[in-house]
């Protein structure tokens, strides 16, 4: 095998974010249901035998040292294999929208290229690798929606009903260390339970980095009041500028979406990721 193309990196949604505590580090203890949405970037590789680990940008430009290159090299330290790859990524997914698109593009980064070189690794071991990256990586390494705990190490699979969402991204984006930061921010939510959240999965919780998020970039706001108009209960997904809701069953799509520059789509969600058992 010399090349892997059209390899799927799909966007996250969090059905809500407790904030429960803070570790002596600093790391907040947080409860989540992440799921996956078809909202996808796309990357591409060509095996390089001589070690080397390049990028190309399809669509915008990303930083040198963005997380696809960093897991790949991870990938190359862990194993020692002297393999490398011309990586070609396009973006879809917006940047500071809390939708994990550089975790994504990790995830699946590890996942291809432990296939193109071989490397037969369990995913066990990549999600540790993933860990190393960033704390949303192992989620995406996961295989499909989960209950996520601790600092987003702690992953229970669950089952989340199929449904469609309504998700825009305002034109700014915003920083996970800036809400994080903020005095203002609620740490002390109530510890949730799994069946708690299954009796009510689209109604369940809330995010509590929400209202601090709404300070620092008023367009959250602007985005919700959106869905509010349009009879859509919406809320912040993560830590990013992105909010979505639920479309009811039987409720048609709004009429229209928003326009450029917001970015604005109709996902669904995915039963499990398109990567599902590309590592044992």
């Amino acid at each position: 095998m010399t090349s892997l193309t059209d390899v799927p990196a799909p966007a996250k949604l969090n059905l809500f974010l407790h904030v429960t505590g803070r570790r002596p580090d600093g790391y907040h203890l947080l409860q989540s249901v992440f799921m996956l949405v078809d909202w996808c970037d796309t990357l591409h590789f060509e095996l390089r035998r001589d070690g080397g680990i390049s990028r190309e940008d399809l669509s915008i430009e990303l930083p040198d040292d963005d997380l696809v290159v960093r897991s790949a090299r991870a990938l190359q330290q862990r194993t020692g294999t002297t393999l490398g790859a011309h990586i070609a990524v396009e973006k879809k997914i917006p940047a500071q929208a809390g939708m994990g698109g550089g975790s994504s593009d990790a995830a699946s980064c590890l996942l291809a290229l432990n296939r193109l070189w071989g490397l037969g690794l369990p995913a066990s071991t990549l999600a540790d690798i993933g860990l190393s990256l960033g704390a949303d990586v192992p989620f995406f390494l996961s295989g499909g929606a989960a209950w996520v705990e601790g600092i987003g190490e702690q992953i229970t699979p669950i089952d989340v009903p199929a449904a469609r969402f309504c998700v825009l991204k305002p034109t700014e984006g915003l920083e996970t260390a800036k809400i994080f930061a903020s005095p203002l921010l609620k740490r002390n939510s109530e510890t949730a339970t799994i069946s708690g959240f299954a009796a009510n999965p689209f109604g369940f919780g809330h995010n509590d980095l929400q209202p601090v998020a709404e300070q620092l970039c008023p367009a959250i706001s602007e985005a919700l009041a959106w869905l509010s108009q349009q009879g859509l209960d919406g809320r912040m997904t993560g830590s990013g500028s992105a909010v979505f809701a639920v479309l009811p069953s039987g409720v048609p799509a709004p009429a229209f979406l928003p326009s450029p520059p917001w970015q604005a789509r109709i996902c669904s969600n995915l039963e499990a990721h398109p990567l599902k058992g590309w590592a044992s």
